[in-house]
């Protein structure tokens, strides 16, 4: 007879990961399945919001996640769920050549890189098109680089490649909004910023050698070797889709305060969900996770008795 999990955790960022801390606090039979350990902030340099540690890189930060997961028993599988279908004992999950059957799911699936969808990005790929300075940083050591995008993730990219590029150019569109300590960073490290009201190409013939933006009054080109996007992320939700979850407008898992989804014995736990996409942070996804494996447990308990 097949082996039924209490709980499969999809997803192995930090609310995967802190899903999984609570579950086996709480004695679930579980294991965690994700094609990346540590989800999207092994890329960050330094983490500097996470309480206890005053700075931190995102990868040495996940490690302690994943090593206190391990220390409570976790069984965490580096693998891409390929599909997951409903069964009359609960849910079977396949990931790479294995197959998982439990009786409950939590979809911490975390997010993926948007796109600027212009001219020369798919193609330049690989080639001085980025969607990770803390990953490729090392690769333009000494050259001139541009981070498109106004947010948090693009002012720390900047930050983070300056320590290798010779120059490191801002292209944002109509107004930056990264938090104020980053703009002091930005403005000691000399980054240049640059304002503009649209990106229009990527530029290159074997490797990437400008980007054209538009301003109010024309276009100008930026002569670079990288061009690293930074423009946000899109939820990974096409797990949650093939079970039906429902999804709002802007295609995040809709949870209530428990974290249950529209299906049930489903659960959505961190970036994917509504709850967290108003404030994507470490410590939401973390609080998330944790809610998740506590309102499992307590609906397994109940069916129990």
């Amino acid at each position: 007879m097949e082996k039924i999990y209490d709980l499969l955790i999809i997803g192995a960022g930090p609310a995967g990961l802190g899903a999984s801390i609570y579950a086996s606090r709480y004695k679930l039979d579980h294991v965690v399945l994700g094609d990346e350990i540590g989800g999207q902030v092994v890329e960050a340099s330094e983490i500097e919001n996470w309480a206890g540690e005053v700075s931190i890189p995102g990868k040495t930060l996940m490690e302690k996640f994943q090593h206190h997961a391990h220390h409570l028993g976790a069984k965490i599988i580096q693998s891409d769920v390929s599909s997951v279908s409903k069964t009359d004992a609960g849910f079977e999950v396949v990931a790479g050549n294995e197959k998982y059957l439990a009786k409950t799911i939590i979809l911490a699936l975390g997010m993926k890189a948007r796109k600027m969808n212009v001219p020369g990005e798919d193609k330049f790929v690989g080639k001085g098109v980025s969607y990770c300075a803390t990953c490729d940083a090392m690769f333009f050591r000494g050259k001139d680089v541009v981070v498109v995008g106004g947010g948090d993730a693009a002012a720390t990219a900047a930050i983070h490649l300056s320590e290798f590029a010779r120059k490191v150019s801002l292209l944002y569109r109509d107004a930056s909004n990264w938090e104020p300590s980053w703009e002091e960073q930005l403005d000691k490290l000399n980054v240049e910023k640059i304002s503009c009201t649209n990106i229009k190409e990527i530029k290159g013939d074997q490797k990437v050698t400008g980007i054209v933006y538009e301003i109010a009054d024309g276009e100008k080109e930026l002569s670079v070797q990288g061009v690293f996007i930074e423009v946000g992320t899109t939820p990974g939700v096409a797990v949650a889709q093939s079970l039906g979850v429902a999804l709002d407008e802007q295609s995040y898992i809709i949870v209530d305060q428990t974290q249950a989804t529209n299906i049930e014995n489903v659960y959505a736990a961190g970036d994917v969900t509504t709850g967290s996409n108003k404030f994507r942070q470490i410590i939401t996804a973390v609080a998330e996770g944790a809610v998740a494996a506590g309102s499992l447990y307590r609906k397994l308990k109940l069916t129990k008795k």
